[in-house]
């Protein structure tokens, strides 16, 4: 991963090289800049990640190049102005304009650095904000106590490490740009941006020039694949997008620079990429709807995002997160789930997984009224309805192992109890079963007793 580049702007030689001395000497690339023609073309070459721009300068100002650029969009790295004849009004002006900071020639380099490290850490977490900004709590990192996630936070760490492009694969729902997240958050690129793209229905002449950025004369749109430099550029729904972008994006990644739309020099680009599909995408290179060079330059580490039900007994700790994130976030009443609703919900199939079980969170806490959701209440929010049996055939067959035993032994120890008149103690006998197991069994598998025989 390449260090933030900082562009700085001066007339003055002396003052332009102690800065990138300094600079440097901390670990940060440098750019130079002795005027405003200079300043442009520099970051039409590349997109600085901060820069600072002295005020008095002897054909454009900084504060009239300042007023160019943010009118124009391209202040979207922040700006810290210099002057040794600033007034109030001026530092009142960068600022209204977009500047990040002002500060005061002659130069505190202490305070230099320190403005410039804040700026860029301002930067990064306000990026990051964007594609945050309807989660008050985003998840960390994938939850679950099972060996299944333990040993996928494993994996995700130990390809952290290198700078390959990952392909993650799963289904709809199951949390792959958490995964993506988590990745980027282990990496060496942990303290540059994550940039969270969904590509789908992505063409060439449309949407495209949000991936490769544009140019108008001196004007710059930079897009995905620069604001990302330095740092992870996350694809979402790579299968959905269109031949052509597909090929250009190709180019780009094996050139490790790309041609904006309109421009007519290339930019060097330095981004790791990490694509996720819910797709096979080996079948879509089969059916030439995508670029067999591009799948194999993206699957150069496989990553496969366990799909809910391969880890169902995480779902008691699913549930206390989005409780807990939904009562701080939307102010929603914190509800507790009772043990029989927990135990029917880990045996139910989850085909939307991660992000049905969120859902359903959301709607009990809206609609419900009592401090406990018991299991009815979730039945009714999944809109469970009666399993219907093909004659001569036993209920199951097409449910996993786990759930179709689980039905089975509801529906016997139902019976059981039914037969029984609600007798514990005979259908502990008729079951083979000790009591406490059995009450513990009936507990599991949300039966009750008084529903069951018809009673109060």
């Amino acid at each position: 991963m390449s260090a933030p580049y900082i562009l700085v702007v001066d007339d003055e030689p002396d003052i332009r090289e102690i800065v990138r001395e300094i600079l440097e000497d901390e670990g940060y690339q440098v750019g130079l800049a002795e005027n405003a023609a200079a300043a442009r073309e520099s970051r039409r070459a590349r997109r600085p990640d901060a820069t600072l721009l002295d005020i008095w300068m002897p054909d454009t100002d900084g504060i009239t190049l300042l007023k160019e650029w943010s009118e124009s969009g391209e202040n979207d790295t922040p700006i810290i102005m210099m002057s040794g004849h600033g007034t109030v009004e001026t530092a009142v002006e960068a600022t209204r304009l977009g500047a990040y900071d002002f500060i005061e020639k002659p130069l505190s380099m202490a305070k230099l650095l320190l403005t410039v490290k804040h700026a860029l850490e301002s930067a990064r977490l306000k990026h990051e904000n964007i594609g945050l900004k309807r989660q008050a709590q985003p998840e960390a990192e994938p939850i679950g106590r099972s060996a299944v996630m333990q040993a996928l936070r494993q994996q995700v760490r130990r390809i952290g490490q290198h700078d390959a492009a990952v392909l993650v694969t799963g289904e709809p729902g199951s949390g792959r740009q958490v995964v993506a997240r988590y990745l980027h958050a282990n990496s060496a690129r942990a303290v540059g941006p994550f940039v969270d793209v969904g590509v789908a229905g992505m063409t060439w002449d449309g949407s495209a020039v949000e991936l490769f950025g544009s140019e108008d004369g001196s004007r710059v749109h930079y897009g995905w694949l620069e604001q990302a430099s330095g740092g992870t550029l996350f694809l979402n729904d790579i299968a959905d997008m269109d031949l052509a972008t597909q090929a250009r994006l190709l180019g780009a990644l094996q050139q490790r620079a790309l041609l904006r739309l309109g421009a007519k020099e290339p930019v060097q680009i330095d981004v790791r990429i990490v694509a996720a599909t819910g797709r096979n995408l080996g079948e879509e290179v089969a059916a030439r709807r995508f670029r067999e060079d591009l799948y194999y330059h993206l699957n150069v580490v496989p990553l496969q995002v366990p799909a809910l039900r391969e880890h169902a007994e995480d779902v008691p700790e699913l549930l206390e997160f989005y409780v807990n994130q939904f009562a701080v976030q939307d102010k929603l009443p914190y509800r507790r789930f009772a043990m029989a609703a927990q135990n029917y919900l880990r045996q139910y199939s989850w085909p939307g997984n991660v992000r049905e079980l969120k859902n359903l969170v959301q709607r009990l806490l809206i609609l419900g009224t009592e401090d406990e959701i018991d299991q009815e209440e979730v039945e009714t929010a999944l809109g469970a309805m009666p399993r219907k049996t093909v004659p001569g055939q036993l209920p199951g067959f097409d449910m996993p192992l786990r759930e179709a035993r689980d039905l089975f032994e509801k529906a016997y120890l139902e019976h059981l109890l039914q037969v029984s008149g609600g007798n514990v103690s005979k259908v502990a006998q008729r079951a083979g079963l000790e009591r406490t197991h059995l009450y513990r069994k009936l507990r599991a598998l949300g039966v009750d007793t008084k529903k069951v025989t018809g009673g109060p």
